[in-house]
């Protein structure tokens, strides 16, 4: 057997041997350099799980317990390893289920290739068992996906399909396969793409707008760096950071930007947004230039754009011409890939300090840390906070650790409080929003780095979306540390009821089962905290653990999440209570 698949192999390069479109499939994918798969299997994609089971010693398929949690591991996998993860699924409703993770991936422009089995080409359009038209489905949120209906043509689209998952701004792709097409045979030969016709992922970067821009930067007195994940899909982090320094210019970050540059660098004044920081929430509205590098001016960024940055000069840094002008009108786009583009500028930028400016930044800090982040952090009260947990989190992992937040309140505390000395290092769901992504995708960017600490920070509402994927973490053995900070409610939509709804909390109280018993039952190593003189000791304990961890601790109900920017408010608005 082992014989016949190294002749196989050596042949199917060469393009002389017949295979089925099922073993194509796994050639494609060894050649992408894929080694990690996640999936489900069904009916319709069987002929490619028969496959697998002969290519197990060259391609891992990690068995998720729902559709969903394969394609956030595969977007926490390629997060964390800028690859392309992989997820796969079955028609019908095992494709439907992957929509979220597609949606999730396409606004977070997350690198991902999923592969789903279809009814035959014969069957297709007559409402055949576990026909749906996913292309149909898929369309608006996905980069690009295509149905094939022969076996010749796997290879060109797989190709096609990773070249523009990777390429420019990434993003997710579908690519869904007949179960004729499976089994056919045909000659297999495999050549990578290389460029597609009308796609321009990289815009070749205009150099008068570069200087235009320096020339705006030179001549700044309040001058604000905002920067968002595409520094890190970009692998610009020693470029932002080499232009932070020479021109002195304070940076703050997006929530997927964190981690691109120290936290603790001089110069990182923090996030913007709805729960940023003080500082560079008010101050968006007194800079005079505003640098914004890989970020998409996204609603819970700007606020109201009638208010947003008027008085300032834009620049605008982006790989996707789509978003130049999209929300907030740029006096200068810089497009092209952000490590090229801000290596032309930084020649042509001039050495500065900005200290009076600086100065601003550093005594709206001492307002935001006296009336909200001591509070948070160093708590007086009786109950336990959740940033302090993160903060213990933050001491024992020697701010080293890969933190995979869920959506909520939770996700804005850790967005708030984690600190990261490396860069790829915070992994959450930041335009859908999906409350569930933090557990698998955890599972996938621990898989992805598995010389690094993973710790998921979830809430009890999201944490019940896909509870079920501690069946892949026991399966697996995979040494994940789980997180639950237990408020008994859906916190966030809470606090808005509170703030906004004169506290009727409709349908935000949750009755919550005995999480430690559940991770006992998968055999997983649990405990609970709900007094303060335990956390540090049970953070220590899971952190030291070499096997997978449940960490369940009981923080105050009805704590709220501050500063907070109200919905379709001024950034100027930013409430400190």
């Amino acid at each position: 057997m082992e014989t016949l698949k190294k002749e196989k192999a050596a042949s199917t390069e060469q393009g002389t041997i017949k295979i089925s479109g099922a073993e194509a499939i796994i050639h494609c994918l060894l050649a992408e350099g894929v080694d990690l798969i996640y999936g489900y299997p069904g009916g319709a994609i069987m002929p490619l799980y028969d496959e697998l089971y002969k290519f197990q010693d060259k391609l891992t398929h990690i068995l998720t317990r729902h559709e969903q949690g394969a394609t956030h591991a595969a977007q926490g996998y390629a997060r964390v390893t800028g690859q392309v993860g992989v997820a796969v699924a079955t028609s019908g409703p095992g494709a439907t289920n992957l929509v979220t993770g597609l949606a999730d991936a396409q606004i977070d422009s997350t690198p991902m290739v999923c592969i789903t089995g279809q009814v035959p080409r014969q069957l297709l359009g007559s409402d055949a068992f576990q026909e749906t038209d996913i292309i149909g489905i898929s369309t608006p949120v996905t980069k690009w996906n295509c149905q094939v209906t022969k076996a010749s043509d796997i290879p060109e689209v797989l190709a096609k399909a990773f070249y523009i998952a990777r390429s420019g701004r990434p993003g997710p792709v579908l690519v869904d396969i007949t179960k004729n097409a499976q089994f056919e045979e045909f000659n297999f030969s495999y050549e990578h793409c290389k460029g597609v016709r009308s796609y321009n992922p990289y815009p070749k970067p205009n150099l008068k707008s570069i200087e235009i821009a320096a020339e705006l930067i030179n001549a700044a007195k309040k001058p604000l760096i905002v920067f968002g994940q595409g520094v890190i899909l970009g692998e610009a982090e020693e470029q932002l950071k080499a232009l932070v320094e020479k021109a002195g210019v304070p940076a703050a970050w997006t929530i997927l930007g964190l981690s691109a540059l120290d936290t603790e660098h001089p110069l990182n004044v923090g996030m913007v947004g709805m729960h940023g920081n003080y500082g560079p929430n008010l101050l968006t509205n007194e800079c005079d230039v505003l640098i914004a590098i890989g970020m998409r001016f996204d609603d819970r960024v700007t606020g109201s754009l009638d208010t947003y940055a008027k008085q300032a000069k834009i620049i605008h840094f982006d790989i996707d011409p789509a978003e130049i002008n999209k929300n907030v009108k740029a006096d200068v786009a810089v497009l092209g890939d952000a490590k090229e583009t801000l290596s032309l500028l930084l020649p042509l930028v001039n050495a500065n300090k900005h200290e009076s400016w600086h100065n601003e930044f550093k005594e709206k800090y001492k307002i935001e840390f006296d009336q909200v982040i001591k509070n948070d952090v160093y708590p007086t009260k009786e109950k336990l906070t959740m940033a302090e947990v993160i903060e213990e989190i933050n001491i024992a992992s020697g701010q080293k650790a890969i933190i995979v937040s869920d959506v909520g309140q939770h996700q804005m505390i850790a967005c708030r409080y984690a600190k990261f000395k490396q860069t790829k290092s915070n992994v959450t769901s930041g335009g859908l929003g999906t409350m569930g992504f933090a557990l698998p995708a955890a599972i996938g960017a621990k898989m992805g780095a598995m010389d690094r600490e993973v710790v998921a920070i979830i809430g009890d509402g999201g944490y019940q979306m896909t509870i079920q994927e501690l069946g892949t973490i026991f399966q697996n053995k995979t040494p994940v540390k789980i997180v639950v900070l237990n408020n008994d409610h859906l916190g966030m939509v809470r606090q808005w009821q509170e703030l906004f709804f004169e506290s009727r909390y409709a349908s935000t109280v949750m009755t919550n089962p005995d999480f430690v018993k559940i991770a006992e039952g998968y055999h997983i190593q649990s405990r609970r905290v709900s007094e303060r003189e335990d956390l540090k000791a049970a953070v220590q304990e899971m952190l030291a653990s070499k096997d997978a961890y449940f960490l369940e601790v009981k923080v105050e109900k009805e704590d709220n999440v501050f500063p907070m920017i109200p919905s379709g408010a001024s950034v100027s608005d930013i409430r400190l209570k």
